[in-house]
């Protein structure tokens, strides 16, 4: 995932120790993670991000940029992953600030624009949209008051991957419709496989659930719901959440604190019948033992309601440079090139994931297929829940969700909670945009 997995922040309510821990976990992550706020020798440019499984992938990139634009990107992962968002908000408002950082879209990064320590790369964006380099589609997810503050890093597709060759031994293909969907549940599930992963493990997995039965039965509702314009308290919110009930009632879950790590290792040895995850989960699948395009396959889930605009859910982290950066104009050098087929091939080959230039050869025959089916069927794009609303909301409705999974009689007391943190949440937001 990126990002969200290293992020542990403070509950709504947390202890006075606890935010206290964390600020000072904060301040000394600071001052390492920074350790080259004087610059980098001329020719390199810092990226700080918060996930060592992205090192490589960089470091190819920056190879890649190197011969294309006489500029090398240096990653640096920041040492206190709990504490990221803090460490770079924090030194955005110092000299001692990082000249790019791999940052969240959606409102995050949003909630990152607003304090002015940030470049406007609308310049930068509309460059590669000219030159094809981009899918202009995505231009939402980084856009904060109509400029573009980020660029796309990675475009992963949220599916559902399953073991070809358990499916073929029970007589199973990848479903195309709802219908077959709940047909293939039953059929595992009379042979002794557990149809499906759902886990509160780790926390921010909480929300899969929600996001995948909602986006299929209505995607115009999540899109609403998402940013404020819909009630949780919605009898279609309630509707996805029943039929998550229901799912559990018929035994269709692994355990709860079932980890994705765990659950990969599980389709593989064929326990487990399907994992709903973001295409990233492929490196940990074939790091059990997958093979992509022969046992490994995976699809998007169908929409349960035929009517309704197909769509997938996807995931982008943002590339950001900084305003107070040392070496600000390589940067932005930087920046202008990033989309480039070259910079954008070494970077998704080696993270093993799908890319935002759709000039780009697909890294495996998954992904290959997968983006086959988005652009060729023109799927609608929906930004991620994590991404989605006010990044204090979104924590809480994690938590909230994360309760649901434990307890899922409590449908309409999880759906009540929410709407009133997202009353809340959505009032101090949009007063924070009126100044």
């Amino acid at each position: 995932m990126s990002g969200s997995r290293h992020l542990l922040r403070a509950a709504p309510g947390a202890s006075l120790d606890r935010r206290a821990l964390l600020a000072a976990a904060a301040a000394g992550a600071l001052a390492t993670a920074c350790g080259t706020a004087d610059g980098q020798p001329p020719g390199e440019v810092a990226v700080l991000g918060d996930s060592a499984a992205w090192e490589k992938p960089m470091a190819a990139a920056g190879a890649a940029m190197k011969a294309t634009a006489g500029l090398r990107l240096v990653p640096e992962v920041n040492p206190s992953l709990e504490s990221f968002e803090q460490v770079v908000k924090s030194s955005l408002r110092t000299s001692k600030t990082p000249d790019m950082l791999k940052y969240w879209s959606g409102y995050r990064l949003q909630d990152l624009a607003r304090t002015g320590g940030i470049v406007d790369l609308t310049r930068q964006w509309d460059s590669a949209v000219g030159r094809g380099h981009v899918d202009a589609s995505l231009r939402e997810a980084f856009t904060y008051r109509g400029r573009v503050y980020g660029l796309p890093m990675n475009l992963a597709y949220w599916v559902f991957f399953h073991n070809i060759e358990v499916f073929e031994e029970h007589r199973l293909q990848a479903p195309e419709t709802w219908d077959e969907f709940l047909t293939t549940c039953e059929r595992l599930k009379k042979s002794g496989i557990t149809p499906l992963h759902g886990s509160a493990a780790d926390r921010w997995p909480s929300f899969i659930w929600f996001q995948e039965i909602l986006s299929r039965q209505d995607p115009r509702f999540y899109e609403d719901l998402m940013n404020g314009r819909e009630r949780y308290t919605d009898p279609r919110a309630e509707r996805a959440l029943r039929t998550l009930e229901s799912f559990f009632d018929k035994d269709w879950f692994t355990p709860m604190d079932m980890s994705h790590a765990d659950a990969a290792a599980a389709v593989v040895h064929g326990k487990v019948g399907m994992v709903p995850c973001g295409t990233w989960l492929g490196s940990t699948l074939v790091g059990a033992g997958a093979k992509p395009g022969k046992n490994l396959g995976a699809f998007v889930l169908p929409m349960a309601d035929p009517k309704a605009r197909p769509c997938v859910i996807f995931e982008s982290s943002a590339l950001v440079a900084t305003v107070k950066g040392p070496d600000r104009q390589e940067a932005l050098k930087a920046a202008g090139h990033w989309l480039h087929p070259a910079v954008m091939k070494a970077f998704s080959h080696s993270l093993q994931d799908g890319c935002p230039n759709p000039e780009v050869e697909p890294p495996n025959p998954v992904i290959a297929g997968l983006a086959k089916k988005v652009r060729g069927d023109r799927l609608w794009l929906l930004n991620r829940f994590w991404e989605q609303g006010p990044p204090e909301l979104v924590e809480a409705t994690v938590d909230d969700l994360a309760g649901f999974l434990l307890n899922p009689s409590s449908a309409r007391k999880t759906l009540r909670t929410m709407q009133d943190r997202a009353d809340e949440a959505w009032r101090v937001w949009r007063e924070a945009e009126e100044t």
